[in-house]
């Protein structure tokens, strides 16, 4: 039995989208929360902002890398 929700879109990358009428929540998969470890820091955009597919709109910090989340 999977505990994968049904509603959310998964990249190559190991972000995944779940949109929700004009909003969309952004997150990573639980293969990339393992391969980064720690994790130190987010670096979120405004509130509001836009972006196209495929443009990096956060970065993620761990003891071991900085990633960004597109």
């Amino acid at each position: 039995m999977s505990n994968i929700p049904k509603d959310l879109k998964y990249a190559k990358s190991h972000e995944w989208v779940r949109v929700s009428g004009a909003e969309a929540t952004v997150g990573i998969t639980d293969h990339a929360q393992h391969e980064l470890t720690d994790v130190v820091f987010v670096e979120l955009p405004e509130p509001g902002k836009k972006f196209k597919a495929g443009e990096s709109c956060a970065v993620v910090e761990s003891v071991k890398t900085a990633s960004d989340i597109y």
